[in-house]
């Protein structure tokens, strides 16, 4: 089995890896208490600068979709793990969560699209894809801003819940500007005792 292969296997199977495991994350990682600050600041920021609806795609337990409902955006949640469409549910009632990803994502229906940590387990194979649907989602102007695994050479690795990915950030910039993105920031951060953060925002052309 190649090491695309592996990844096409990780990424067919990490809804149903993620179920398994969904309480432990949510327990983890699944409040804003866990959001480092720098974060917070960052996609607050980038949310003060969208002018009208915003997805949470890949969201989670929904705590980044709550937190920006709770600062008066027009957010949704879209979620492929139906236990945390089922937590999130149960503790955010207020909150809009459907189930969903990226390739489900309805056309020209939102102002910006957030994927925080959602794009780590798609193979770069895939990616290309990916953005299109993202592209295809936002009108005209729209903004996403990607978090996600940065590194000096794109590369799997065994993440505790299924395979994911490192990417460089002017790599992954390049495959966004392919998809008709124009990169508008970037950067990463090293934070002790966590992996290398790296993030992409861009419009859509």
């Amino acid at each position: 089995m190649t090491p695309d292969d592996t990844a096409r296997e990780g990424l067919s199977t990490s809804p149903a890896a993620y179920d398994a495991r969904a309480a432990e994350y949510t327990e983890l990682l699944g409040t804003m208490d866990a959001v480092a600050e720098d974060d917070r600041l960052l996609v607050e920021a980038w949310a003060d600068r969208v002018d009208g609806v915003l997805a949470d795609v890949g969201c989670g337990p929904a705590h980044w979709t709550a937190h920006l409902a709770s600062l008066d955006h027009d957010v949704t949640g879209i979620e492929p793990v139906e236990e945390f469409v089922t937590h999130a549910h149960r503790t955010h009632p207020e909150v809009r969560v459907k189930s969903g990803s990226f390739q489900t994502l309805p056309v020209a229906a939102f102002n910006g699209i957030l994927g925080w940590y959602s794009i780590i387990h798609t193979p770069p194979v895939e990616m290309p894809a990916l953005l299109e649907r993202a592209h295809q989602a936002l009108r005209p102007g729209g903004s996403l801003l990607l978090g996600f695994f940065a590194s000096d050479q794109l590369e799997a690795f065994d993440h505790a819940v299924t395979t994911a990915w490192y990417w460089p950030v002017d790599e992954l910039a390049g495959v966004m500007t392919a998809a008709r993105f124009t990169v508008v920031d970037r950067g990463t951060r090293q934070d002790p005792g966590a992996r290398w953060h790296g993030w992409i925002e861009a419009v859509r052309d």
